[in-house]
């Protein structure tokens, strides 16, 4: 895109449009979004980090850069910016499409379910389907069919915490709970000290370091919450740049995705107390699970977007 100007001896020439233009040019929020969504499809860029289209990715870049609530856009769209404002979105703008990154790693910011968590790049963007089971569950109004009732979880663990926001989570749904968060990465418990801290929860939960129920000899658990890495190798060879930016190790679930999900099976029986039960992700296993593990009862669980990424299984079926 260019733009002719008129120099002092009346010649024509052409200058392209840099960043300077564009902090001119671009004035309101309904600028910049229609901007920032033009330059995303032209660079073609990847979504699924809590967003699937050009427009919602570029509305939470924007948004959430503005403090603003990452789902109300329409009452800010001709709201006129300050020059700092626009610079802001412009370089991240830029940002977005030159780097590739998912935007919440160029805000620092992740939500699930409206709950904002500090998120970079050494955690995987959190986008797990447990948490909206649990929104849905608890506050439905009803209690839930299968979860246990919140106030009389005592103890509950989240087996690959990464940022700890399932962990934090856990502490607002279960008040009366002690918690415990385990990742075999000491750069995501980096991470999920800085969430535990801002929703001021360090007093609840206490974080490990160590492979899946390792560092937990001895301890069991009324409650056992788990999203492990379930990404196939086939899948990560073909990965987009955004989710080539989060940690592989976040993702990589083995052959077929289920490695470390079969190794939780087979070790969470010993880790539950007797009327437990554990929820754990697993993304599109279902049939090989179902098929290796017959005697088990999973109970899969709907979500907005899937009718089997997520199953209940109780301790009693665990250790049957």
């Amino acid at each position: 895109m260019v733009r002719t100007r008129s120099n002092p001896s009346c010649e024509r020439r052409e200058t392209p449009l840099g960043q300077d233009n564009i902090t001119t040019d671009l004035v309101t929020l309904r600028d910049y979004w229609r901007y920032a969504i033009s330059r995303f499809n032209a660079a073609e860029l990847g979504y699924g980090h809590g967003t699937t289209t050009a427009g919602d990715d570029a509305a939470f870049l924007l948004l959430d850069s503005l403090n603003l609530p990452i789902d109300a856009l329409d009452p800010f769209l001709d709201a006129r910016l300050l020059p700092s404002e626009r610079k802001l979105l412009a370089d991240r703008i830029e940002t977005r499409v030159t780097t590739r990154k998912p935007s919440s790693y160029i805000t620092g910011h992740a939500y699930i379910q409206g709950v904002r968590f500090h998120v970079d790049e050494r955690v995987i963007v959190p986008r797990s389907h447990i948490g909206e089971i649990l929104f849905s569950e608890y506050l439905g109004g009803q209690g839930s069919s299968y979860l246990p009732d919140p106030f009389a979880v005592e103890s509950a663990v989240d087996i690959c915490t990464g940022s700890g926001c399932l962990a934090v989570l856990a502490a607002k749904f279960f008040p009366n709970a002690a918690i415990d968060a385990v990742d075999l990465s000491a750069d995501a418990l980096e991470v999920a000290k800085i969430n535990l801290a801002e929703h001021e929860v360090e007093e609840q939960i206490s974080l490990h370091q160590g492979d899946l129920f390792a560092p937990l000899k001895g301890k069991t658990y009324d409650l056992i919450i788990t999203n492990p890495p379930y990404v196939d190798h086939a899948s990560m060879s073909g990965f987009p740049a955004e989710h080539q930016a989060e940690p592989a190790m976040a993702h990589d679930g083995g052959e077929d995705g289920l490695d470390l999900v079969r190794q939780i099976l087979e070790q969470a029986g010993d880790y539950l107390n007797p009327e437990g039960g554990m929820i754990c992700e697993i993304g599109s296993g279902r049939e090989i699970l179902e098929e290796e593990y017959p005697h088990l009862e999973f109970l899969w669980l709907e979500t907005a977007e899937s009718q089997d990424a997520v199953f209940w299984i109780s301790a009693d079926s665990l250790k049957g």
